[in-house]
């Protein structure tokens, strides 16, 4: 048995962008670190890396800080529809979820469709009828509005932005985290509210086995943030992941290079978080922040956004 575990999370690519300071960025940074040593806690102990990822993502929808859970951006509508997704490296099994509202915590129940349901994806009702049946916990449309993202919605409307390839490269709060643990079993979760002001049944990346997140234990665990469908259109995770299995990249090099890919082959913009089957962890982005911490081989704590 390993006696080491790795865990990095991310807040999303770009959604710090216009902050000046470490004052501003504070806020988010203290609820990473606390995130993260719920996290550490998990995998401490001996637990799953898929639980950590679980649990860390949790708490992540839990905060309004990120766009994920509580504080997702609104559609066109002024409605949250979220994706969520999680994959166990061991088995390569996966459940993902999509469009779906009223559900406190959208990659419990993606973990839900993976040990439930038979199916790797479910969306809308579907999904929704899954949860009832299994009584996970259900939420008023209200819970998840946001004053701040009302009102981000709202000048949005006023402007009549109903092009979103602008809007989209600017800010990415998909959040997500990745695992190994002391079994060495690798684990990842991403979840969502997608991009503002997204058209109704847009869905992203971050569902997407081999765009927005993938684990294998044999290669890496991966969660992707940025332009949704730039990702599944370079199916960038998988992407990274078939750098370290054929090229033998190390992970830093394969995150970096992936990240190059995007801007190559589609000239768009995100950041991913990966930690390889060693423990080795890297993060990569183009955009100005990332919002990120990791827990480095001496247990210690690490968090940044730049």
């Amino acid at each position: 048995m390993a006696k080491s575990y790795s865990l990095m999370i991310h807040g999303g690519a770009g959604a710090l962008d216009k902050v000046k300071n470490l004052q501003d960025a504070a806020p988010c940074l203290r609820s990473i670190r606390r995130i993260l040593e719920r996290g550490q806690t998990i995998l401490k102990r001996g637990g799953p890396a898929l639980d950590a990822v679980e649990t860390c993502a949790s708490l992540l929808e839990d905060d309004p800080l990120f766009n994920a859970g509580r504080g997702s951006v609104l559609n066109e509508h002024g409605k949250v529809y979220m994706d969520a997704a999680i994959m166990d490296g061991v088995t390569l099994d996966a459940g993902a979820v999509a469009g779906i509202n009223r559900i406190a915590h959208p990659i419990k129940l993606a973990r839900l469709i993976l040990e439930k349901s038979g199916h790797v994806m479910l969306i809308g009702d579907g999904a929704l009828r899954l949860a009832r049946r299994h009584k996970m916990k259900m939420v008023p449309e209200s819970y998840h509005i946001t004053e701040q993202r009302l009102e981000e919605y709202k000048k949005i409307r006023q402007k009549q932005r109903g092009k979103m390839d602008a809007l989209s490269e600017k800010k990415h709060g998909t959040i997500g985290a990745v695992a190994m643990d002391k079994k060495g079993n690798l684990a990842a979760a991403t979840s969502t509210g997608g991009i503002p002001y997204k058209k109704e049944g847009r869905v992203g990346d971050s569902p997407i086995i081999g765009a927005g997140i993938y684990a294998d234990n044999s290669l890496c665990a991966i969660s992707a943030t940025g332009h949704g469908e730039m990702f599944m259109r370079t199916v960038l995770a998988k992407h990274i992941a078939d750098l370290i299995a054929f090229r033998k990249m190390d992970v830093e090099s394969a995150a970096r290079s992936g990240i190059a890919y995007l801007k190559r082959k589609v000239n768009s913009r995100g950041g991913v978080i990966v930690i390889d089957k060693k423990g080795r962890y890297a993060a990569c982005f183009n955009t100005r922040t990332m919002v990120r911490g990791w827990i480095a081989r001496n247990g210690e704590i690490h968090c940044a956004y730049l």
